[in-house]
Formats: C-alpha cells, sequence, structure tokens
C-alpha cells in the first residue's frame, strides 16, 4: 500500500453497497462500506487535506467539524427563533450524497490543492466501483458513497460556496451536512431565499425536493419544521416548543421493543440494564425536548416492561390499572430503570429527587 501511495498508482477496490432504513421510515438508503485499507488511507487523506479547508468553511456549517455538532447548530437555531427568525425555509436537497457532480466538486478542490498524488487520490475514491449482491458494478459517474471516511469533508466542500454565498447576502443559514434551514425575518425574505436557493442548485447540479421543501411561518399556531432530530411547534397558546421528530421517536421505540419482548429470556435487572445504556444515550441527546415527550417515553417503558412482569406472573396482556398498582412507578425506580423525566428534574433543580417517576 504505501509503495503504491508514493508512486500515485494506488486504487481503491469498489465499496460494497448496503442498504439501511431510515430511522422511523420505510423507505431505505445506500450506504457504501469501503474495505479496511481503504477506510485507513482515506483518514490519512482527511488528516492531510481537512486543515486547508476547515478555515475556509462558513460558520454556519456545523456538519462533520471538529469541535463541532449536533447540539451546537439545534443552540443556533434556537437563539435565532427567539430573535425572531420566524420564516423558515426548510431545504431538502434530493439524494444530495449520490448526485454531486464530480469534475465540479474536483476543480473546487484544486482551488486548495495542488499536489497531483493528492488530487489523484481524492478522484480515485470519487469514481472507485461498488459492489451490491457480489456484482462489480460500473464506477460512480457522480456523488461520493455515504459511509466513506472522506465523504463527509468532500460533501461540505462542494456546500461551502453556498454557505458564503447565504452569509454575505445577510442571510441566517444553519446547515448540517445536507441537513439546511434558512431562518428568516420576513416572508418576503424566506420566498426570495428560496427562489435563489433554486436557481444555486440547478447550476450546481443538484435538485431541491419538490415535497420537502417549504417555507414555514413560525408566527402561525400548529406550524412546525423538523431539524436534527427535533421538532420546532408553535403551539395554539403562542409558544414555541421543542419536541422529538415523530420518526425518532418511532426509531428509539424500535431500537428497544427487542430487549423488551413478553417472551425475554433475561433476568429483569438484565433487562432494565440494557435498557438504560439506550435510554442515557438518548436522553443525552434529546433532553431539552418538552417534558411530555420525555414523560411519554418513561410511560411507554415501564408499560412494555409490566406486560413481561404480568406474563411472568401468569396473567396476559397489558392489564391497566390493576397492573400498574401491582408495579406502580416506584417499583422500577428501585430496581434502577433510567427515568428520562426524573433526570431532567435533576438536572433542573441541581438535586436528587426531582421529577415524577
Amino acid at each position: 500500500m504505501n509503495e503504491h501511495l508514493r508512486k500515485g498508482s494506488y486504487q481503491p477496490r469498489p465499496v460494497k453497497r448496503v442498504w439501511i432504513p431510515k430511522p422511523g421510515s420505510r423507505e431505505h438508503r445506500p450506504l457504501g462500506i469501503p474495505t479496511v485499507t481503504d477506510r485507513v488511507v482515506q483518514a490519512a487523506l482527511r488528516m492531510v487535506i481537512e486543515p486547508i479547508f476547515e478555515k475556509e468553511f462558513a460558520p454556519q456549517s456545523y456538519g462533520f467539524r471538529p469541535g463541532r455538532g449536533c447540539k451546537d447548530a439545534l443552540r443556533r437555531v434556537d437563539g435565532l427563533l427567539k430573535e425572531g427568525h420566524l420564516h423558515i425555509v426548510d431545504v431538502d436537497i434530493k439524494g444530495y450524497f449520490d448526485n454531486i457532480p464530480h469534475q465540479r466538486l474536483m476543480e473546487l478542490v484544486k482551488e486548495r490543492v495542488a499536489d497531483g498524488r493528492v488530487l489523484g487520490l481524492i478522484e480515485a475514491f470519487l469514481k472507485q466501483g461498488v459492489m451490491e449482491d457480489t456484482a462489480a458494478l460500473k464506477a460512480a459517474e457522480a456523488g461520493t458513497p455515504q459511509g466513506g471516511v472522506i465523504s463527509p469533508l468532500l460533501a461540505n466542500i462542494y456546500l461551502n460556496p453556498l454557505d458564503w454565498k447565504l452569509s454575505k447576502a445577510g442571510h441566517e443559514a444553519v446547515r448540517y451536512a445536507d441537513d439546511i434551514v434558512v431562518l428568516c425575518r420576513s416572508a418576503e425574505e424566506a420566498a426570495a431565499v428560496l427562489e435563489d436557493l433554486r436557481e444555486w442548485m440547478m447550476g450546481a447540479g443538484l435538485t431541491l425536493h419538490p415535497e420537502k421543501t417549504r417555507i414555514v411561518d413560525m408566527t402561525v399556531a400548529g406550524n412546525y419544521f423538523d431539524f436534527l432530530g427535533y421538532r420546532f411547534l408553535r403551539t395554539p397558546r403562542g409558544k414555541l416548543m421543542k419536541l422529538v421528530r415523530p420518526k425518532s421517536r418511532a426509531a428509539l421505540r424500535e431500537r428497544l421493543k427487542p430487549g423488551t419482548r413478553r417472551s425475554s429470556g433475561l433476568s429483569f435487572e438484565a433487562i432494565v440494564a440494557n435498557l438504560n445504556a439506550t435510554l442515557r444515550g438518548w436522553y443525552g441527546y434529546f433532553k431539552h425536548a418538552h417534558e411530555t415527550e420525555l414523560l411519554a417515553i418513561d410511560g411507554w417503558v415501564r408499560m412494555r416492561l409490566r406486560c413481561i412482569l404480568r406474563k411472568r406472573t401468569g396473567g396476559k396482556g397489558r392489564g391497566g390499572s390493576p397492573t400498574q398498582q401491582k408495579w406502580p412507578n416506584r417499583y422500577f425506580v428501585r430496581h434502577g430503570l433510567f427515568c428520562l423525566l426524573n433526570s431532567r428534574g435533576e438536572e433542573l433543580a441541581g438535586l436528587r429527587g426531582g421529577g415524577t417517576c
């Protein structure tokens, strides 16, 4: 491998394509899995070129960047909403990672990188073949496979001109990879932004999703937009509320169901321990959602556990109120079940015993 890299003759192997379900959806998205060797080479390549582009990236880009993440992007959106940017351009680029034009992408890379070996290596990764069902497919003509180590960086490079275009025009955008929202102060500004986006996308060889790209007036009760797993909603009483996106909530339930089947042969303590590992991680990300969201998940988890306990004592079904009386909420607290609402209460109060579990 080292010899081929020095000579500039390294050729990546075809990536293995697998289709994974989108969280909370029946749709699937392609994931390209490189070989171990290719992953090592991509990681080394990223270490070389990432510092070059990192200093060029716009501040409203948060995805796959050192020292930045989803929570930073969400805090920015939350802050802009509170400042009165209530007309949202919710942007969805149709099949972004699969449709990035290689030629234009390489032109952007060449603006900062002159080393021919590095450029050749990037182009080789872009055009490497894809294997699906053990059959080698032709080299890709567009796109950068999701799953590659270097793909997120290349995706950021391609959208960086758009970031700066919006910024120089005075628009407040927040982007995480291909998830973009532009928060405007007026309906007129939002309409102008959407028209500019359509024009830019056309010139960049990309397409806005006709159904999913929309303008949302967050001054109207009941209106909402989704971003990075959260749902921002204007309530009938005029408040802005952060909820969990329904697909994210459904994805959590699907993840927890296998471990909470009534036929589980694990001890109750083992079941609770397995649940806690997932619930703690989920809470770490979604703890800023409205407390009703946490309460609903807590209740659903306890319902699943009561079904297990009821079956083990010879009962059937959920059992309703009698089951709750037999195994009240405090029963699960005693057995160490992680309670989302309790944890939120403890954080807010700064002491133990908050919440209502």
